[in-house]
């Protein structure tokens, strides 16, 4: 047992470590004074995000873009409440040229048929995606622009982190993200680009139908952003990057209980097993072996398999290593403040993750007042 010990912990530390190394290596953007060239069409689906819409309006309205340089497709699927409505209110009378599209009939991944909708009907070659539940910083658009324009480049990958995180559930879903954004930066460092989020990610029309959009995982509730990245790494891989700069970076809400937060984890692990990026797959089963090796280790003490000391030993390296990477990646961030919730949320965190994939395998989710299998 002792030899599996070593194997697992030495596998971790190579991954982690890695990525550590390779989100050094991608570069911050700074934002230059270029003068604005790209037109973007920027998608925003929803459904009863009433509640979440005001501070994504005024984000919109203080974007520093010029106006006539971008358009927003938001696509309502089937809200139940006044979103609407706040949409037009508040955009009616600017100079934003705006447009409110429907999906007409719920599917299997409504997201992505909101998504294939908006794309059929944009004006711009560029597309940029966010969420209902976000805020957008005043150089967004800014920020894609200069990078567009400095770099051949088809489809970029930006950065997304949590706000309003005040309790310690929402400290725990900000530190588990800051790891994801982290891996994602990393992963991109090494040449191996694993992750992104559909909340700021950006792409070419062209691409998008070069790609075929979403066939061949239309039948995925979720994924809308992976599964595009996928995509376009294999036939694009030249063409992908990661745009790391602090003017980028989109923030969104966390979840406001332990049932939502489980079942948007669950949302998101549900889809790893369709994935096609075997390092991508690889990543998961190292993550998911350690942990499981933590959650099982007071049984494999009490049955003297290895010793309290031996997993304290493996415990420590690898808060060190998680440390490591988190800390460059809450410094990027500029949310280095959360880290004091790190001790605690790194006992928790292995139960939660392994509680997840196994929920994933046997159940389906909830998300958006829709249940959804696997």
């Amino acid at each position: 047992m002792l030899i599996i010990t070593i194997v697992i912990l030495l596998l971790y530390l190579l991954l982690i470590g890695s990525f550590t190394f390779g989100f050094d290596k991608v570069k911050t953007i700074p934002l230059e004074d270029l003068k604005a060239k790209i037109e973007f069409s920027i998608v925003i689906p929803f459904r009863n995000e009433a509640n979440y819409l005001p501070d994504l309006l005024d984000s919109i309205l203080e974007l520093n873009y010029d106006k006539h340089k971008f358009e927003i497709l938001f696509i309502d699927d089937h809200s139940e409440d006044n979103s609407v409505e706040l949409i037009r209110r508040k955009l009616n009378k600017t100079q934003i040229d705006f447009r409110i599209l429907t999906n007409e009939n719920p599917s299997a991944s409504p997201k992505k048929e909101a998504i294939t909708k908006a794309i059929s009907q944009s004006k711009y070659e560029w597309i940029v995606t966010t969420d209902a539940d976000c805020k957008l910083p005043k150089f967004w658009l800014d920020s894609f622009d200069c990078f567009i324009q400095k770099n051949d480049t088809k489809f970029i990958v930006a950065p997304v982190t949590y706000h309003n995180s005040t309790s310690f559930l929402k400290r725990f879903q900000l530190l588990d993200f800051l790891s994801l954004q982290g891996v994602s930066i990393g992963a991109f460092g090494i040449n191996k680009p694993i992750l992104c989020n559909g909340a700021n990610l950006a792409y070419t029309t062209s691409l998008f139908f070069d790609l075929k959009g979403f066939d061949g995982n239309s039948t995925i509730s979720s994924g809308d952003d992976i599964f595009m990245l996928q995509k376009a790494i294999s036939k694009y891989p030249e063409s992908i990057h990661y745009l790391k700069s602090e003017r980028a970076i989109v923030t969104t809400a966390p979840q406001q209980n332990f049932k939502s937060l489980v079942s948007q984890r669950v949302r998101w692990a549900a889809k790893t097993s369709s994935y096609n990026s075997l390092f991508g797959k690889l990543t998961g089963m190292i993550v998911f072996l350690m942990n499981g090796f933590l959650v099982c280790s007071p049984l494999l003490v009490l049955a003297h398999f290895i010793s309290l000391k031996t997993l304290g030993y493996v415990f420590i390296i690898k808060l060190s290593i998680d440390f490591l990477l988190l800390f460059k990646t809450a410094r990027f961030f500029n949310q280095e403040s959360y880290l004091a919730s790190f001790i605690f949320s790194s006992f928790m965190y292995p139960f939660f993750s392994v509680y997840v994939v196994f929920i994933s395998v046997f159940k389906g989710y909830k998300w958006k007042d829709r249940a959804y299998n696997k």
